[in-house]
């Protein structure tokens, strides 16, 4: 049984047009993924692909004028608001896209320790383990923010998600901005985690970095999941790929070609009929501009694409 599974997910935005007319604009459509216990699933795609608000329906954090629907399940059972508020934080936890999540006003230890729950006994010790695991001085815990480097202040978010010993961790865009031997040391940390237990979902757009520790790969294009696949599939010529973009995605890698797509993501409010990737894609056939296909089983994995085999 999956720890995670986001079924159907769609997420569309309130908005007033002129005359003060409200109406909704859908921004995701359609979303699926699932994460096992153990296990790092990495989700790519370009900017705007909805990866990150995927993030935030998991964690119960959009914004007011959101309306979700889908369905979400945490360890099979049906995950309400009301289960979330209880999970957040402890069970499932979230790993931000940026170290200015960190308070600037407030000491690096004190901050780790608002993450402890009661039951852990003395937080002051546990933040002491976790800084201690993450390679940070003690010293740490009495520094601000803004004394830290980049690589410090990472490890320091990474402790706070992980001080209630959460099952799932979300990590969104954990390594922009860090250096080569950063990124590295960031992901180290994770699959260490994964390798403890702990269910890992990275979103990224970085395919390099996802690469090297995740065991699946889910691909975003213009707001919905185009493939599943298993990392060993991310290999060659990209054959053992799916979807069309799946397979651009690849080849668009420096190692593999550096050969760019055509076009480009179309806005949320221009998406055409049919397939969304269908106006950059040379498989496109009548048949394509009819509707968006459904996400199938195909060969260990997952795709939305009617031409794929």
């Amino acid at each position: 049984m999956p720890v995670l599974q986001a079924k159907d997910i769609s997420i569309s935005f309130c908005q007033y047009t002129k005359g003060l007319e409200q109406s909704y604009q859908k921004v995701i459509t359609s979303l699926h993924l699932d994460v096992h216990a153990g296990e790092v699933v990495a989700i790519v795609g370009s900017s705007g692909s909805g990866k990150s608000l995927l993030a935030h329906s998991i964690l119960g954090i959009l914004p007011d004028n959101c309306q979700l629907s889908g369905e979400l399940y945490y360890k099979g059972a049906p995950l309400s608001e009301v289960e979330l508020s209880k999970l957040r934080g402890k069970e499932i936890s979230l790993v931000p896209q940026s170290i200015n999540y960190l308070d600037p006003l407030m000491k690096v230890g004190k901050q780790v320790e608002t993450s402890v729950p009661k039951e852990k006994g003395n937080k002051k010790s546990v933040v002491r383990q976790l800084f201690s695991k993450f390679g940070l001085a003690p010293k740490v815990e009495e520094m601000y923010p803004f004394q830290l480097s980049g690589g410090m202040a990472r490890r320091a978010i990474v402790s706070a998600a992980i001080a209630g010993n959460p099952k799932l961790l979300v990590a969104d865009e954990p390594t922009p901005g860090l250096d080569e031997e950063g990124v590295k040391e960031a992901l180290s940390f994770f699959k260490k985690l994964s390798n403890q237990g702990h269910s890992i979902i990275m979103i990224t757009h970085d395919l390099e970095a996802a690469l090297q520790i995740a065991d699946r790969i889910v691909v975003f294009y213009a707001g919905t999941t185009v493939e599943m696949a298993p990392v060993r599939d991310f290999a060659g010529a990209g054959e053992n790929l799916r979807h069309p973009y799946s397979k651009a995605l690849w080849n668009a890698l420096p190692q593999n070609g550096f050969q760019p797509l055509a076009g480009s993501q179309p806005l949320h409010d221009q998406l055409p009929k049919g397939c969304f990737f269908g106006p950059r894609c040379s498989l496109k056939t009548e048949m394509c501009e009819q509707h968006l296909p459904e996400l199938r089983g195909l060969r260990d994995g997952s795709v939305r694409c009617i031409h794929a085999t």
